[in-house]
């Protein structure tokens, strides 16, 4: 999970910090939403068994739009739909930036479709995992999109396809846990987040989204390309 053995920055922030990481058993209103997220599950695998295989291929390739759409709108990167549909079809638009926001919507949709077609393998909510997708992800995108930006210093640091941060970041107000912890931290959430039932996963993953999001385990925002690790084994 570390590169080399260079001892990385870690003021001792123990796992609990990200407690609690789904809804307890004695919640009064766990039976009412286990009940609903079996209900989900049924009425999504009847759905899916109604579509003939042309449907269902051309819905899916339509909510991975979508989906990569809303994710980089939440990141200001506004790609509308037609240059998405565009760029997958390497048409790009001639104006640097948003090209770039096209190729970055293109690597977005790709992992989605590698993800959904059973590339992944494993476990999905480890840290192997999880730096794969980053990994591929990255790979694709521009030299432009592949530098962050310290908000206080305004220094420029190079994003690594798949490595851990090496250093401390700041997303808005949050300060996210020191480098020399994301092991401990990302053990913690592979161990909450795997193994659960399909009702169980549906009800977790809104809760694995934002631990994995308050972790923060790269450079960049990983928002952009990790939207669907809680839940991509369904």
């Amino acid at each position: 999970m570390v590169a080399d053995k260079e001892d990385l920055p870690d003021r001792g922030e123990p796992v609990s910090l990200m407690t609690p990481m789904s809804l307890s058993a004695t919640s009064p209103h766990r039976g009412e939403l286990f009940d609903l997220a079996v209900e989900l599950a049924a009425h999504s695998s009847g759905f899916r068994r109604s579509l003939p295989g042309g449907v269902l291929t051309a819905l899916a390739d339509l909510v991975r739009a979508m989906n990569c759409y809303y994710s980089n709108l939440i990141e200001g990167h506004d790609t509308h739909p037609v240059d998405i549909e565009r760029a997958l079809k390497n048409d790009y638009s001639s104006n640097t930036e948003q090209r770039n926001l096209q190729l970055e919507a293109k690597a977005h949709i790709a992992v989605q479709q590698w993800i959904d077609q059973g590339g992944l393998g494993g476990n999905p909510v480890s840290a192997e995992s999880i730096c794969e997708i980053h990994r591929r992800f990255v790979d694709r995108l521009p030299e432009a999109l592949l530098w962050a930006k310290d908000p206080e210093t305004g220094e420029r640091m190079k994003i690594v396809p798949g490595a851990l941060r090496r250093r401390d970041v700041k997303v808005g107000r949050h300060v996210s846990i020191s480098p020399g912890a994301l092991p401990r931290f990302l053990q913690k959430f592979e161990s909450a987040y795997s193994g659960l039932g399909k009702a169980e996963t549906i009800m977790a993953a809104a809760a694995a989204h934002h631990r994995l999001l308050w972790i923060h385990p790269f450079l960049d925002d990983i928002r952009r390309g990790m939207d669907t690790v809680p839940s991509c084994r369904y």
